[in-house]
C-alpha cells in the first residue's frame, strides 16, 4: 500500500502509515514477550526492546528516521514551511 501511495504522490500518508506500521509491529514483539509497550517512537520501544533482545544499529537508524515523519504527518500544521510531502514532490518532479 505505501508503494501504491508514493507512486500516487501521497507522501505523508505513506511516511505515516509506513511509521505506525513499524510502531505496532515493535509493539507486537512486546505482546509476544509478554509485556507492555507505551509510546509512538520507534526508536525509544527499539532501545527499550533491546534490553531483552538484540537490536541492530541499522534498525534503530531506520526508526529514527521513521520518527521523523510521525509528528509532521499526523499533524500537518507542525511544520512552518511546506509540508514535507510538498518538497519531496517539488523535487521528484523538478
Amino acid at each position: 500500500m505505501r508503494k501504491n501511495d508514493l507512486k500516487s504522490g501521497f507522501y505523508e500518508w505513506a511516511c505515516f502509515s509506513a511509521q505506525q506500521s513499524a510502531e505496532k509491529a515493535v509493539k507486537a514483539v512486546f505482546q509476544k514477550l509478554g509485556e507492555e509497550a507505551w509510546g509512538h517512537s520507534v526508536y525509544d520501544l527499539l532501545i527499550h526492546l533491546n534490553e531483552r533482545i538484540h537490536v541492530s544499529e541499522t534498525l534503530l537508524d531506520h526508526a529514527l528516521e521513521l520518527d521523523k515523519a510521525y509528528i509532521p504527518t499526523r499533524y500537518p500544521n507542525a511544520h512552518t514551511s511546506p509540508s514535507p510531502g510538498g518538497i519531496r514532490g517539488a523535487r521528484l518532479r523538478g
